[in-house]
């Protein structure tokens, strides 16, 4: 989960993506291409509380618009309109609720078209003492042979949680850029039956489509992200590579996420509509909503000079559309578990936002460069993290210390925190071997493709001098090298507080697992209420460190990375309420 607004996008990606959204079928949506005329624009309207979307799209078909997608569960319909004013025209309605373009809205790390995050892989511009030729750790009896590495699942003791509970009609839904449904270590849990793709690659974003309709199948990913982020959770104990937190748990792949990246609010609401109508029992967030660093209701002092009043509609219009799709998750028995950023930020006090927005909107003529804002945290979101009911997840260290890029808090009052979780840090161990190595960082699925366009695998599937400096691994069916890619799997290291909510949302799967009602996995679940207070009662208590504060200064980072933490041993804004722990949780 990319916050540190490093990575660099070019104007003409940032210029494509406006007015341009890639929208599937879902559960309540109504299917439709996305294809639109030269001059035509795609916009969100809301509908107000008590107004169908189907009446809403009636109004708007009235009103000269095209619409093109509707979602019954939350009042969200997406239209087209060749009339740039459309939006402020379509806010006069009295049953609207907002209306905004359409837009990016979220971006994950690591991006194909773009430069490596460099929170995520802060490794690929560090040489690494410790590459894909380190000899493997031993692992647990009867783990998986790249176990050894999985420090995280140590830490929050998944190895001894399996001898009870392994997450077995259990559903956990990955909300990201996708999962490769055929990875050996994926597939054995892989439901392809539930799986959904809600987004159309876009060619001015994403590159070439693979698809002559753009619509990738529900089993791919040509980022990495999703199935990094589902191998932690969901990935096999079948004698390859690693095993994951409830290895027996069902992996859903509710794509919202574009190959590039990007996220836009549509996919994004109709994935998590999707979960609540399917019977999912986790959802896993490790992405942040964009293109504003912080949603702000009724926008920030400075975005009505610099951006007018769509710079407000449009904040106002995705806080108000995903709260009601996050709730609507929760009251259709969805736990939600987000990543809680990588902006080393107490999310209670916000620095001022130099990044915001990240892109052009050459239809309001907004300024090419960000502007400075400021954040009033009783009005701003950092979503999806701060929405309702979702499950706030910090990242941790080997060492248990917070990593240097995660947020915290110091209003324990706030809900911003409710765990933590091993999310990697690659800094860590100062004065020992395993400062500024891989094997701090967490260990898990990737698509051999993603590996293969990156230069790290060669089109035989051997590791290049590339991938052996960055760490990836190989593992194949019984052990032995194989020139066969079908019989080999791929892992890739990553760091981040993407990588900690897929271990607390293992561990929620587990919870379900254990504490759930059913039969079967179509009946099986457990109250969100239940799963949250569960997860966060069984946690491990961490205290602040001592004294209170957190400088990172020894480790290279500047000032601005140094963390107060508040609070006890039992909840404070590192921590939350402790490190989530398999083993409590089960029993």
């Amino acid at each position: 989960m990319r916050r540190s607004r490093m990575v660099a996008v070019t104007g003409a990606i940032a210029l494509a993506t406006a007015g341009l959204g890639g929208l599937a079928a879902s559960a309540g949506a109504t299917a439709a291409s996305t294809q639109t005329q030269s001059a035509a624009r795609t916009y969100y309207v809301l509908a107000k509380s008590g107004v169908s979307a189907a009446e809403l799209a009636s109004q708007l078909t009235r009103a000269g618009a095209k619409v093109i997608n509707q979602n019954t569960a939350i009042g969200l319909v997406t239209v087209t309109s060749t009339d740039a004013g459309f939006a402020a025209k379509a806010r006069n309605l009295a049953s609207v609720q907002g209306a905004a373009l359409n837009r990016a809205v979220g971006q994950a790390p690591t991006a194909i078209k773009v430069k490596p995050d460099p929170v995520e892989k802060e490794h690929v511009f560090n040489k690494s003492r410790a590459n894909g030729s380190t000899k493997v750790p031993a692992a647990p009896e009867g783990a998986d042979p790249l176990d050894g590495f999985l420090w995280g699942h140590e830490m929050v003791e998944a190895f001894t949680a399996r001898a009870t509970e392994t997450g077995d009609k259990v559903r956990v839904g990955i909300l990201d850029t996708g999962v490769d449904g055929t990875h050996l270590d994926i597939a054995p849990n892989f439901d392809n039956a539930l799986s959904r793709n809600f987004t159309t690659d876009i060619p001015a974003v994403d590159g070439a489509c693979e698809t002559g309709d753009c619509v990738d199948p529900a089993n791919t990913d040509d980022n990495g992200h999703g199935t990094h982020v589902a191998g932690t959770i969901g990935a096999a104990l079948n004698g390859v590579g690693i095993s994951g937190i409830a290895p027996d748990t069902s992996i859903v792949n509710i794509r919202g996420g574009q190959d590039s990246g990007y996220f836009f609010l549509g996919p994004v609401v109709n994935a998590l509509t999707y979960a609540g109508d399917s019977g999912i029992d986790v959802v896993n967030m490790s992405f942040y909503v964009d293109p504003w660093l912080y949603n702000c209701r009724g926008g920030a002092p400075e975005d009505i000079t610099n951006g007018g009043q769509e710079a407000v509609a449009e904040q106002n219009m995705v806080i108000d559309a995903m709260t009601r799709a996050l709730g609507y998750a929760t009251e259709h028995g969805v736990a939600l578990v987000g990543a809680l950023g990588n902006n080393h930020e107490d999310l209670s006090k916000p620095r001022h936002d130099f990044s915001s927005p990240d892109y052009d909107n050459p239809i309001y003529n907004w300024d090419t460069e960000p502007w400075e804002r400021t954040i009033d945290n009783s009005k701003c979101l950092d979503l999806p993290t701060e929405g309702p009911n979702v499950i706030g997840v910090s990242a941790l260290g080997p060492s248990e210390r917070k990593s240097d890029f995660s947020n915290y808090t110091t209003d324990l009052t706030s809900g911003e925190i409710e765990v933590s979780a091993p999310g990697g840090w690659f800094r860590d161990g100062l004065g020992t071997d395993s400062h500024r190595t891989n094997g701090n960082l967490i260990l898990s699925a990737a698509p051999l493709n993603v590996l293969q366009a990156e230069g790290q695998v060669d089109k035989n599937g051997n590791i290049t001098k590339l991938g052996r400096d960055l760490g990836t691994l190989k593992s194949c069916v019984n052990g032995k090298h194989n020139e066969n890619t079908s019989a080999c799997a791929y892992y890739q290291w990553l760091q981040g507080t993407s990588m900690a909510a897929p271990h607390a949302s293992g561990v929620a799967a587990l919870v379900v697992g254990a504490h759930g009602t059913g039969t079967t996995a179509s009946n099986f679940g457990l109250a969100p209420a239940l799963t949250r207070s569960i997860l966060m009662d069984t946690a491990r208590d961490h205290a602040c460190p001592a004294g209170g504060v957190m400088s990172y200064e020894d480790v290279g980072r500047s000032a601005e990375f140094t963390a107060t933490c508040v609070g006890t041993a039992d909840f404070n804004g590192f921590y939350g309420d402790g490190i989530v722990n398999a083993v409590g949780a089960v029993e």
